[in-house]
């Protein structure tokens, strides 16, 4: 496996899917080797065996996680050294690592993660003939937030897409960009929808009051907390969210935001949140992980995702786990496979002021939705996943290898 980012050291939920899909096929017998671009420990990974392709230290220090494909090539000084690095040299040097991996090693199959590998997938395909699986989590129209985008990405998606054996889109909707944008054959492509592993969350987590005190001091006088854990980038559609809140307020007063996560957008939602006056009603936490990442969906109470473009929305499921209603856009693959939410255009901020006011004003809806939308997550399962992705594995091995 070829992919940019593990938990801990990730910056979305590429990492977090790449992560637990591993898990559930080593669980099913499979063997894993699995390269990222940098150094750094995996102290709860035991299950696969983690290769470091650089000594560098996890990417989104720098600024370079696993979405940035504008730091492309954009050069970033390194902490403490007269070196400086882009995206471009890291995936040289990440491809290096995998040429000499490959001609040393066995194994049956080449599973790249997203743009960012699939270079070394091709590679790594030309050096020793086995199949090539190359996993689709996002496209870089997606990112782009369905604008053109960065032409060199665009160029390393076709070439990856076409030459893959096979394709994995997290969503129906991205399976059809890759169709429409990148013409590649719908027969190449199978959909697998990504999961939750509810048991990762059974930790001793206990959620923290103190936390977001203010926020649970608001929610004591009847208000209703609205999140966004995200990255606050162009593609997350946070500028529309906003509106949206101002919106609502005006009808009812008792809505406040949370966006917990960081991004290239903060100061231009902070100036926008003003120029709207409702900077009171609007709150950045910065980049959170671990137990703050757990309280922020914890205290909310209506969690929306916005995206313009969303292949799947992971967020949206632990989201629902943790008891929020749950509001999506219908540009959102996570959509496919939840019935007990509510949808809108990212465009529409209309229609989602409607919707915050009527959860917010109505308790029996709000009730009714978390309960719903928890039965249709759980049925979710990686094993499922992995059990089809076994079987996706089997069918592109030559006749006479073994499972």
């Amino acid at each position: 496996m070829l992919g940019w980012e593990l938990p801990p050291h990730n910056s979305g939920g590429l990492g977090v899917a790449c992560y637990h899909l591993s898990k559930a096929l080593a669980l099913k017998g499979t063997s894993i080797d699995f390269v990222v671009p940098y150094s750094a420990p995996h102290d709860d990974i035991d299950f696969m065996t983690v290769h470091h392709a650089t000594s560098l230290s996890p990417l989104h220090k720098f600024g370079m996680g696993a979405y940035d494909s504008s730091f492309l090539l954009e050069t970033v000084e390194r902490p403490n050294t007269a070196e400086s690095i882009n995206i471009r040299a890291i995936q040289a040097q990440y491809g290096r690592f995998v040429e000499d991996f490959v001609t040393k090693n066995e194994f049956d199959t080449i599973h790249a993660h997203d743009w960012l590998t699939m270079e070394a997938g091709i590679r790594a395909k030309e050096l020793t003939n086995k199949p090539l699986i190359v996993h689709v989590h996002a496209t870089e129209f997606d990112r782009a937030g369905g604008s053109a985008g960065n032409p060199i990405v665009h160029e390393i998606e076709y070439q990856g897409l076409l030459m893959a054996d096979r394709i994995i889109a997290v969503s129906a909707a991205t399976k059809q960009i890759i169709i429409e944008k990148y013409r590649i054959p719908a027969s190449k492509i199978e959909v697998m929808y990504n999961a939750i592993d509810t048991l990762s969350f059974d930790d001793g987590y206990q959620y923290d009051q103190r936390t977001y005190r203010y926020l649970e001091g608001l929610k004591s006088e009847g208000y209703t907390i609205i999140s966004a854990v995200t990255r606050l980038t162009i593609q997350k559609g946070l500028g529309n969210l906003v509106r949206a809140l101002a919106k609502a307020v005006e009808k009812y007063d008792r809505l406040v935001l949370l966006l917990a996560g960081d991004g290239e957008q903060r100061d231009e939602l902070i100036r926008l949140a003003a120029e709207l006056g409702i900077s009171d009603k609007v709150f950045f936490t910065g980049f959170v992980r671990g137990k703050q990442w757990r309280d922020a969906y914890s205290v909310s109470d209506i969690f929306v995702l916005s995206s313009v473009s969303e292949p799947f929305g992971l967020t949206a499921l632990e989201a629902a786990h943790h008891d929020n209603a749950v509001i999506v856009t219908k540009q959102s693959g996570v959509g496919e496979v939840l019935n007990s939410i509510f949808r809108y255009d990212f465009w529409d901020v209309d229609r989602l002021a409607d919707q915050l006011v009527g959860i917010a004003t109505s308790p029996s809806l709000k009730q009714s939705l978390r309960e719903n939308v928890t039965r249709e997550y759980a049925r979710l399962s990686w094993h499922d996943i992995a059990a089809q992705c076994v079987a996706l594995y089997q069918s592109v091995r030559p006749l006479g290898v073994a499972v």
